[in-house]
């Protein structure tokens, strides 16, 4: 192994005294703000936890199925069934998940555990349950037709294996379209000893998307195109932020379940890549990054140490995957003769057929918007989303030199700060969800001091918006 990765991996016991002198508590820096910290390492050891005791899993926005047990054996109850849920104040959808919640709530169990998960139908069509990378017998595979009989509506089916793996993994149905209904969920296996380097905090995500048309709350699993992603069933900035103390080592799990792969990106720090959703990767594999691309049907886990102070995202970088209801910003531009026409709309763009037939023209291949003056040429629309569709909203001054310009407009915002606001989002400064949509998440990497405040505001449930501070300045 070389020296620069020796390095880091034992950055984990290591912290600047530095960096720690003279922090002031969560009430000194407007609500607690953390302003921006140069990124200097640290230089001075100080003591940490060796491990030993097993750190549960976190899943932000999605609960943990509880079990019961019948001698020996770990008893789960998992009803598939139709769920309403909330992607982001303001848009609702019904989804198809498990235990009222999609994705469905977490499993969390340890090697060499044996379980029973009694499968209930409540859906209106058979179902049944695939444990994603698990070793079972193939009778519990969850094939339908092949490994077992599909579970009609009303029905039952029990579920019962030992696990002998460690690692990420998950389950979810075997009928394509109920996956993209929503149908998935984490099943995460603890090793009997736990890995090293030591992590304190350990984080599971979900990655799905969905295609939902204006005023519509079912999304359409057919599609190809999306305009809705999301971290464990929220869009941001509803998604709810990750705590870490300074100088904690942090594992982040990710999982994805769509008909896109993900390039997830985080801010302000590197990591190393040390488990897929085939289990732990040797440390002689393991490989350093920012970026690491998550693919439909995989699980990559992520490590670094949080040396860093900072309010950090972590999100997709696919451009389109970085936005909430992405919608056409033209309407259709009559067009003669041959040729791609422009202006077509989301509609077309997941396969609605609103009118004649699917190989009409109307459905032919096009472009998606104008550019320049031609936006102004049809109609004028936003693709903001959010309570009441009006609030936060840029001011988009409609002068000639604006107009002029090609592509205009392109970006922009809202703010829901108080439609957001939770304890974890306590310190973050006013406007903060501006640039917080699609699948985007925070990892608050905070110092010991403002750690321990948000941490009392979680237990007690206090929820307080950042208000705007005269003078104050966040950015250039």
């Amino acid at each position: 192994m070389s020296d620069s990765r020796r390095n880091f991996l034992k950055r984990s016991g290591l912290l600047g005294a530095g960096i720690l002198a003279g922090r002031t508590g969560a009430s000194g820096q407007h609500q607690g703000h953390v302003p921006p910290q140069p990124q200097t390492p640290p230089k001075k050891p100080v003591p940490q936890s060796s491990g030993g005791a097993t750190v549960l899993i976190e899943t932000p926005d999605v609960a943990k199925l509880p079990w019961t047990l019948d001698n020996g054996v770990k008893v789960f109850h998992l009803t598939a069934e139709v769920v309403k849920t909330t992607l982001l104040p303001g848009r609702e959808m019904y989804g198809w998940g498990y235990n009222g919640s999609v994705p469905g709530p977490t499993i969390e169990i340890n090697e060499g555990d044996r379980v029973r998960i009694i499968l209930h139908n409540k859906l209106p069509e058979p179902t049944t349950i695939h444990w994603h990378g698990l070793e079972v017998p193939l009778n519990m595979d969850g094939a339908p037709f092949i490994s077992q009989p599909p579970v009609e509506p009303g029905g039952t089916f029990t579920y019962e294996f030992t696990l002998n793996q460690n690692g990420t993994f998950f389950y979810h149905s075997h009928g394509a379209m109920q996956e993209m209904m929503g149908m998935i969920g984490l099943f995460i296996i603890h090793p009997k000893k736990p890995h090293t380097p030591y992590c304190h905090k350990d984080f599971g995500l979900i990655l799905q998307e969905w295609a939902l048309l204006p005023n519509n709350l079912v999304p359409n699993s057919l599609a190809m195109e999306f305009n809705w992603l999301t971290i464990n069933g929220k869009a941001g900035p509803a998604t709810t932020p990750m705590i870490v103390k300074q100088g904690e080592r942090v594992r982040i799990r990710m999982v994805n379940l769509g008909m896109d792969h993900h390039p997830m990106h985080v801010h302000g720090n590197q990591f190393y890549v040390t488990g897929t959703e085939g289990g732990r990767i040797p440390e002689t594999g393991w490989f350093p990054g920012n970026t690491v691309l998550v693919g439909v049907a995989q699980a990559r886990d992520i490590e670094f140490d949080a040396v860093y102070p900072g309010d950090w995202m972590l999100h997709c970088h696919l451009p389109h995957h970085m936005m909430n209801q992405m919608v056409s910003m033209v309407g259709p531009i009559s067009h003669a003769g041959h040729g791609t026409q422009t202006g077509g709309g989301m509609e077309e763009g997941m396969g609605i057929v609103r009118q004649g037939h699917a190989l009409s023209e109307d459905m032919a291949p096009k472009f998606g918007r104008g550019m320049g003056d031609s936006t102004e040429q049809e109609r004028n629309t936003s693709n903001i989303v959010g309570p009441n569709g009006q609030q936060g909203r840029m001011n988009m001054q409609q002068d000639a030199s604006k107009k002029r310009v090609p592509g205009y407009p392109q970006d922009m915002i809202m703010i829901m700060d108080k439609e957001v606001a939770k304890p974890h989002t306590y310190g973050l400064p006013p406007g903060w969800t501006a640039s917080m949509m699609g699948m985007m998440t925070l990892i608050r990497v905070l110092p010991p001091n403002m750690y321990d405040e948000v941490q009392r505001r979680i237990k007690a449930g206090i929820i307080e918006p950042p208000a705007a501070v005269p003078g104050h300045k966040h950015g250039p």
